[in-house]
């Protein structure tokens, strides 16, 4: 059994239901994306409207202390784009 992780840009992406975490528990912030609406297109569903939190990983901060940023995006394209340049900014080199 592997403990590999889907990535989008370098970046590991884990998804339970509506909410998808993006980054690195072990790197100051991570992102979480909540798909707030979605759209059918073909039979298939298609996030229309996300949410997107930049969230340190110190557990010892309240939930809302921990939150740095908020955005809301309509694609999930748009949002993995924003999400990707907030943690660039905060990864340490």
């Amino acid at each position: 059994m592997s403990n590999r992780f889907f990535t989008y840009k370098g970046f590991p992406l884990v998804r339970h239901e509506d909410v998808i975490y993006y980054g690195n528990m072990a790197d100051d912030y991570v992102v979480m994306l909540q798909i707030l609406d979605k759209t059918r297109i073909n039979n298939l569903d298609v996030a229309s409207k996300i949410k997107i939190y930049q969230m340190s990983t110190d557990f010892t901060l309240k939930p809302n202390e921990a939150i740095k940023k908020t955005s809301e995006k309509e694609s999930l394209y748009e949002a993995l784009d924003l999400a990707n340049a907030w943690l660039k900014m905060t990864v340490k080199s």
